[in-house]
């Protein structure tokens, strides 16, 4: 099976409190967007998981979120591994806050749950993708969404307006770990208006919605590039710009694909890394 595993961005991250675990309660208002990664996955006799992504940015072993996807469908379902060959196609950046990685374990437990024909439930295929990452429960729904806790507990909210997103991803690098870190460490945090951007969506006011984008991590985490690709997206007219996840990808939110593809050309002169992208209804696609 060939799967289309489509990118998320954050219009609203939000940290409420460090849990007693270690990890960390969130609020967040998620969003997948048109840049896809390629995941096939194919049953084989190895008794073995194997994963070729053809990234030297990613480990192809038992680190890679797909590896831990796959056995993690194993253990749940108690069904014996025969053997899996996963195959990845990146476009999505990596270590970029977009969820690249937990996009592909999204698809392989998707692939599996339809290969062996075990019919589980939603909630059961979030009971496994959570086990895997705080982000792959959403990659297996998509759209619009409110994602709570570490991101288990999943509503689906009214779909945006059409609009286009531009990413854009800065040659540097954020370690996740240290973004939280620091995060507790930081003191007067401005908590987004988290009651007012759900009464907006609710409503359907995606202008409203787009006036209250924030992520905290803005406060904690310095990407030097960031007020540069800020000061391009609103010279072209954006609703909004902020960083997705805890980075380094910034986005901003246009009303025409002109204005977005203009300032994306303009971010090119000195980025490798943009995309112009559209809201998607769903995270996952059967291609092959």
């Amino acid at each position: 099976m060939k799967i289309k595993a489509a990118a998320k961005i954050n219009l609203l991250l939000d940290i409420l409190k460090k849990l007693d675990n270690g990890y960390h309660s969130l609020f967040m208002v998620m969003q997948s967007v048109s840049c896809f990664d390629e995941v096939e996955v194919n049953l084989t006799k190895s008794g073995k998981i194997t994963v070729e992504s053809g990234s030297l940015l990613i480990k192809d072993d038992e680190t890679n979120i797909a590896f831990k996807a796959a056995k993690a469908f194993f253990d749940f379902t108690k069904i014996k591994n025969c053997g899996v060959e996963i195959k990845i196609t990146k476009n999505i950046p990596v270590a970029a806050g977009l969820a690249g990685g937990s996009a592909d374990g999204a698809a392989v437990i998707y692939a599996l749950n339809s290969l062996f024909e075990t019919e589980l439930s939603d909630n059961q295929l979030r009971k496994i993708a959570v086990k895997v990452g705080a982000d792959v429960p959403f990659s297996l729904m998509g759209g619009t969404a409110l994602a709570l806790n570490i991101g288990e507990i999943l509503a689906p909210l009214p779909e945006i307006d059409d609009c286009f997103f531009v990413l854009a991803k800065p040659d540097e690098a954020v370690s996740t770990a240290s973004a939280y870190a620091d995060f507790d460490k930081a003191y007067n945090i401005r908590h987004p208006n988290n009651a007012a951007m759900l009464e907006a969506l609710a409503s359907a006011d995606s202008q409203k919605a787009f006036s209250l984008v924030e992520n905290v991590f803005e406060q904690v985490i310095d990407v030097h590039s960031r007020p540069y690709i800020k000061d391009i997206m609103r010279k072209f007219g954006c609703k909004a710009a902020c960083m997705s996840g805890s980075g380094p990808t910034i986005f901003g939110i246009f009303d025409t694909e002109e204005k977005a593809n203009e300032c994306a050309e303009e971010l090119r002169k000195t980025m490798k890394e943009v995309f112009v992208t559209t809201p998607t209804e769903k995270s996952l696609e059967v291609i092959g």
